[in-house]
């Protein structure tokens, strides 16, 4: 049995490594995708993990399957298309090591996993499943990612889930919220970032949007807000821990790094104890998944930039 299994995308983070002589931009070939991601630091944390996917029987294919492999994550569960390549997206960085993307994904593998290719015995024995709407924006992937997420809960798997909005592969913002909002019922805990949030709710106001989130459906609503720290809703608690400011170099998988770290936080509590968790138990449990998202951002890429849980703990012992 598996503590977490995630499905979703996997694919290739171009990330910038400056100019040539000749003024040219280069980049480098990173693992990335937001589920693989999750499972890459409950791994390193000692949990036992698996992955559902789809990549290209392609270089980059090979590549991401023998970094999960390495990472001790599950691949029995990764498909390998001849027919389909993997999807590749280019970073692009700002001053302040923020993110926007540019993605090659039409009609690429990722978005082919059908829903009759899903390993229902697998998804009915995990303690936890991970999805993103990534996954969602083109079938047949949504129905699969959707369906998966039915199984295991329906198996008694805790579902998370984390909206993850990448304008540039909608179609239209109203559809990303739409699709975006659906998933939310499959959900029990959902983790939104703040411009998330008020996309999603229409509300600045965190507890007026984590409160319409909550009626969806979820026992929980994290709310990550970069170098300012976190927030979580129930309906019965609210806690938020103030961050880490870090020298951020790249904030690829900060956000991933937050949902592993606090899944692995949740692993061995029922749903009915996590409903049931005090204030002081979340400051804890906020203040280690943001300082092992602050970490991850103090270096390029998001798999290897991943911190052992000895580096999170001297960041919370100087705090």
């Amino acid at each position: 049995m598996f503590d977490v299994i995630a499905i979703g995308e996997l694919l290739i983070d171009f990330l910038p490594e400056g100019m040539t002589e000749n003024g040219l931009s280069l980049f480098s070939s990173n693992p990335g995708g937001a589920p693989a991601n999750v499972l890459a630091m409950l791994a390193k944390l000692g949990a036992k993990t698996a992955f559902i996917g789809k990549v290209g029987k392609d270089g980059f294919g090979q590549f991401l399957k023998a970094t999960l492999d390495n990472a001790g994550i599950d691949t029995s569960n990764l498909l390998m298309s001849q027919k389909e390549m993997t999807t590749l997206a280019f970073v692009h960085l700002d001053t302040k090591g923020d993110r926007s993307f540019s993605f090659y994904r039409k009609h690429c593998a990722d978005v082919s996993l059908d829903v009759t290719e899903l390993n229902k015995d697998l998804l009915s024995s995990c303690s936890f499943l991970h999805f993103g709407a990534v996954s969602l924006t083109d079938e047949p992937s949504r129905t699969a990612t959707l369906e998966a997420a039915r199984i295991a809960k329906e198996s008694g798997a805790i579902v998370s889930y984390d909206p993850n909005y990448r304008p540039a592969l909608w179609n239209s913002e109203q559809e990303a919220c739409h699709e975006m909002l659906k998933a939310i019922g499959y959900a029990d805990l959902v983790k939104v970032s703040e411009e998330e949030l008020l996309l999603l709710t229409g509300c600045e106001d965190f507890s007026l949007g984590a409160d319409k989130l909550l009626k969806e459906g979820p026992s929980a609503i994290f709310v990550t807000c970069g170098e300012k720290g976190s927030h979580v809703f129930t309906k019965s608690c609210y806690a938020s821990h103030g961050g880490y400011k870090v020298k951020a170099v790249d904030t690829t998988g900060a956000g991933d790094t937050f949902v592993g770290t606090m899944l692995w936080q949740l692993m061995n509590k029922s749903l009915e104890e996590i409903r049931e968790t005090s204030v002081v138990e979340w400051e804890k449990m906020l203040a280690f998944s943001n300082a092992a998202g602050a970490i991850v951002t103090t270096k390029k890429g998001a798999i290897p930039a991943m911190p052992e849980v000895d580096m999170i703990n001297k960041i919370l012992d100087l705090s």
